[in-house]
């Protein structure tokens, strides 16, 4: 069945921030370009909500990546990064995210989930049958859950275009394929971009420089985020002025 998209259509998205910037990192080097995400997945259609989710940094230096998405009309909301007393770390907004999409479902013809965990599915499933939405995922197939590509009404695959959606990328291809045939990249369960273990929390916060400001404009220069030191790097000059 086709997919109906058009003007009046009351759309929200949900950013899933955390998955998707280790899926840029883990499969292109690169960080992820969240205006052009914006622009590709509502189009022209109405825009009533636009939530991400972040992990915030224990340095707390998340305030230049906030300015730059509300900029792009998205809101930011955030959850301080857990560590236990093994050292282990915990950084997971999923069910703040489904909470989110079900209450402001009611106002919403589409639901746009931007992320490619497959614990979505039981959210996206819900959507549909209870409050009839129609149910977008954009995310990076490669890294996506295939059952919840299946589930969704529509799939956008970021990796058949990775130029328009990745910043600062070291390569435009995946990482070559294991015997499997699937490629070789750290495994967390929902996928590779989870962070709920002490290795997948490194990377948990996401920096100024891994959004595009304005449209699919870059918003910093290459800057990048420090995995060890869970630091968010200082924005340049380049990036202050283009801020």
């Amino acid at each position: 069945m086709a997919v109906i998209k058009h003007k009046e259509q009351r759309v929200g998205i949900f950013i899933d921030t955390q998955n998707l910037y280790h899926s840029a990192k883990n499969l292109y080097g690169g960080r992820v370009n969240f205006g052009a995400i914006m622009k590709e997945a509502v189009g022209n259609r109405a825009l009533i909500r636009a939530v991400a989710y972040v992990i915030t940094t224990e340095s707390g230096e998340e305030k230049n990546f906030f300015e730059a998405l509300g900029k792009l009309g998205i809101e930011a909301k955030t959850k301080d990064i857990q560590i236990f007393g093994s050292g282990a770390k915990k950084a997971d907004w999923d069910v703040g995210l489904a909470v989110d999409a079900i209450k402001l479902a009611p106002k919403l013809d589409t639901v746009i989930i931007a992320s490619g965990d497959g614990d979505f599915i039981p959210l996206v499933e819900y959507l549909q049958t209870n409050e009839g939405c129609q149910v977008e995922v954009i995310a990076f197939g490669k890294s996506s859950s295939g059952k919840l590509r299946d589930a969704c009404d529509d799939f956008i695959d970021m990796c058949q275009n990775p130029k328009k959606y990745i910043m600062g990328a070291q390569r435009m291809y995946s990482p070559r394929p294991s015997r499997g045939g699937e490629a070789r990249m750290p495994h967390y369960r929902g996928g590779p971009a989870q962070s709920r273990t002490n290795g997948g929390a490194n990377g948990a916060a996401v920096g100024a420089s891994e959004i595009g400001a304005t449209d699919t404009t870059n918003a910093g220069d290459d800057s990048s985020y420090n995995d060890h030191s869970f630091q968010m790097d200082a924005p340049s000059a380049e990036e202050r002025d283009t801020q």
